[in-house]
């Protein structure tokens, strides 16, 4: 069953919905970058893909291509973006996935705020999905992600889509969340947007993970963004300039870590949403984030600035 509700401007419908086959979901083990080591205590921070070196070159060497041909290239000012919200639920319960709108905008909220101004989150609309073999199984690579996006993805590449499920089957459960970036939006466009559980929401009960930055590290995937630890301590790293080299994520709020050799190593950057830190460590966005963010934004989702 489908249903929507209204935020001032979503019209109030129903419809229906069928069940999708499960399938066996993504082993997170096959990436050396994610560990479920301990994760009885923390769960996965992100499964969005982690490119190898040269695969990572090929990209960047791309996009610097594509940069340069884009018409009207942008990379300051501010951005508009409409976001379409799907709460998929396993049943009407809170622990079934059934957020109320209040949540909903306050994780609206939440991005708006961490992204200061420089992108506004819209949203425009939000429609509540019961489907367990969706809530339970949509982690990357499965056919219960891609078919849950298929059915109900709206909008075209200037729109983000965002996800709430359960991640309960499988290795799932320890995942948090997942994003496309957007220079695969092309080749892909159906894959498009964030899926994040619903627990990490400003408000639930995800452990460590509750004010929101879960939402806000995926939607800066969805722009663009690395995690601050891509590449360890080699360069480029993430491609950020003003993102200091870091061996790997960061646990809980560790003050004063240097992850990477040197005796003139910097401090990691701990506070920066797209690290794995708490969420209650998270504050922060560097200037050269919001540039690569922009010139992302702008030359695959042609994205352009009202300011």
């Amino acid at each position: 069953m489908i249903s929507q509700y209204s935020f001032t401007k979503i019209a109030l419908f129903f419809g229906l919905l069928g069940a999708v086959a499960e399938s066996n979901p993504l082993d997170f083990t096959a990436d050396p970058a994610i560990s479920l080591t301990n994760n009885t205590v923390r769960n996965i921070r992100c499964g969005t893909e982690v490119l190898d070196r040269l695969r990572l070159m090929a990209v960047e060497d791309q996009f610097l291509l594509d940069q340069q041909a884009a018409p009207d290239f942008q990379d300051t000012g501010v951005l508009n973006i409409n976001v379409y919200w799907h709460i998929i639920r396993q049943d009407k319960t809170t622990a079934g996935g059934n957020l109320s709108p209040d949540q909903v905008r306050a994780q609206m909220d939440v991005l708006n705020s961490d992204f200061g101004g420089a992108i506004n989150w819209t949203l425009a609309s939000a429609e509540w999905v019961t489907n367990a073999a969706w809530f339970n199984n949509a982690a990357p690579g499965t056919s219960e992600q891609s078919e849950m996006k298929m059915a109900l993805k709206k909008g075209g590449m200037r729109d983000l889509n965002v996800y709430t499920v359960g991640f309960n089957s499988g290795q799932a459960q320890y995942l948090l969340g997942y994003a496309s970036f957007p220079y695969a939006f092309k080749s892909n466009p159906t894959d498009d947007g964030i899926v994040i559980r619903f627990t990490t929401l400003p408000g639930g009960n995800e452990p460590y993970a509750n004010l929101g930055r879960t939402a806000t590290h995926e939607a800066g995937h969805w722009a663009g963004l690395y995690h601050t630890f891509q590449g360890g301590c080699s360069s480029p790293g993430d491609y950020v300039t003003d993102t200091p080299p870091e061996a790997s994520g960061a646990s809980g709020c560790p003050k004063d870590r240097k992850s990477c050799p040197g005796k003139d190593a910097s401090v990691d950057p701990i506070h920066n949403f797209m690290d794995y830190s708490d969420d209650s460590c998270m504050t922060q966005f560097t200037p050269e984030q919001v540039k690569r963010m922009f010139a992302q934004l702008s030359t695959y989702r042609s994205i352009r600035s009202t300011v």
